[in-house]
Formats: structure tokens, C-alpha cells, sequence
């Protein structure tokens, strides 16, 4: 139980790597409050508390931190794609609504948050993507704003380190969950067999895999790792 009396805050809670997140941590000992656009469809026990809601919502995070006294870890999880979009085929909405929930949302919660975790000298794991490295992994959107992540992540690890709090980005490749479902089922799943081809490990890996990885760099023991950006990606960056 090495999360026991720790508590942790998810945001993607429901599904693909929020979800495995949220189950990994309540298989530790943890309390865990998490937040979610979507309706949360299974009953995780009483260790876990769901807050329905936009995480890029100011009121809606403000309202959420009145109701969480403690917190140890934040997991900056919820994220969303852009159906891998080059510049000419982006319009200007579709490109605000990637930035805003993939990096509004972050930043907002972090810094509503970050005085919690300050006190508890904890922890801040953000997601970013192999998207955040490298061209490829996104459309113009989508890419920009895991850059942004990876970004936000280093800066604020360097911020934060004195004050004993570690800030570590993931950066996952491809990882088999409902948002990107579209892979899978379109064109007879040509997508995802195509990802899997050009991926060195030749498959996708399962949010668990990506879910212990988070136990990890949550813990103390990653605490010197603090401003990386920790690929996850079957050597898709190695090429």
C-alpha cells in the first residue's frame, strides 16, 4: 500500500488512462477524487469521490478546491484529440477547443490546486504525449499543445523544485483507449494497424501499463527525476 492516506486527484477519470490511473492508485491505499466531463459508469468504492465537470471550467475548479481540503498528487490526465489535422484543414474553433482542453485546463488546475500540493510537498504528473517531442503523433493542434505540455511541465518543475514538489510530464505513444477508438473500428482498423507497424515494439500498449508507470513517478522514489518528460512509447522516438 504505497499510497496509503495519500490523496490524489485524476482529471479523465472515466476512461482509457484516467480510469486505469484512478484504479491503480485505489489498489494502493489511495483516496482518490476524480473529475470528468462524462458520467462515471462503474462504482469504484468509497475511497474514491467523482466530480462531474469541466476542468477548464474556472468556477467549476474554484468550487471543486473548496471541496478538497488535502491534496498529495495531481494527475493532469484529461486530454483530447484533433483527428490529426494538418494547418490548412484546421479551423481557428477546432484549434482553440484543442489548446483549451488540453492545456486551459492544466493550467487552471494547477495553479488552483498548487498551494494544496505545496503544503504536502507532493506531486504534479502531466500528460503529454510523444506529440509533445516529436512531429506525428498529431495533427497541427493537437502537437502544439502537447509541445505546450511538455513546456509547461519543465518550467514548472524548475519552479517548484526548491519547495520540494516534483513535476514530471509522460509522454505515451500508442496507448489502446476509447479516444482513439476511431483507429480501431474505421476502415477496418487500417489506422491502428498501421500505428502498430511503425512502432518498433510492433503493438499498442494498454492504459494499465501506462497506469504503473504512474505509480512510480508519483512516488518518492521518482522525486529526483523532476522536470522530465518520460517517453512511454514502444521506441517510437528512438527512430
Amino acid at each position: 500500500m504505497k499510497f496509503l492516506e495519500k490523496h490524489i486527484l485524476i482529471t479523465g477519470c472515466a476512461s482509457g488512462i484516467g480510469l486505469a490511473q484512478t484504479r491503480a492508485f485505489l489498489s494502493e491505499g489511495a483516496k482518490v477524487y476524480g473529475v470528468d466531463r462524462s458520467e462515471m459508469k462503474e462504482n469504484l468504492g468509497e475511497q474514491f469521490h467523482f466530480f462531474q465537470g469541466d476542468a477548464s471550467d474556472e468556477r467549476f475548479v474554484n468550487e471543486l478546491s473548496e471541496k478538497i481540503e488535502k491534496l498529495d498528487i495531481l494527475c493532469n490526465t484529461a486530454g483530447v484529440l484533433d483527428d490529426y489535422l494538418p494547418l490548412e484543414k484546421t479551423s481557428f474553433s477546432l484549434w482553440q477547443t484543442i489548446l483549451h482542453n488540453n492545456l486551459d485546463s492544466m493550467f487552471l488546475i494547477t495553479k488552483v490546486f498548487l498551494p494544496k500540493i505545496l503544503q504536502a510537498q507532493g506531486a504534479i504528473l502531466n500528460m503529454s504525449s510523444i506529440a509533445g517531442m516529436v512531429a506525428g503523433g498529431g495533427g497541427i493542434s493537437y502537437t502544439t499543445s502537447k509541445h505546450a505540455v511538455s513546456g509547461f511541465s519543465k518550467q514548472l518543475a524548475l519552479d517548484m523544485a526548491p519547495e520540494n514538489v516534483h513535476v514530471l510530464a509522460i509522454a505515451p505513444g500508442a496507448i489502446e483507449t476509447p479516444m482513439n477508438r476511431k483507429d480501431f473500428e474505421e476502415n477496418g482498423g487500417e489506422m491502428a494497424r498501421s500505428v502498430a507497424e511503425e512502432t518498433p515494439m510492433k503493438r499498442w500498449a494498454k492504459p494499465e501499463e501506462v497506469a504503473r508507470l504512474t505509480l512510480f513517478l508519483a512516488s518518492e522514489d521518482a522525486k529526483y527525476m523532476t522536470g522530465s518528460v518520460v517517453t512511454f512509447d514502444g521506441g517510437w522516438t528512438t527512430k
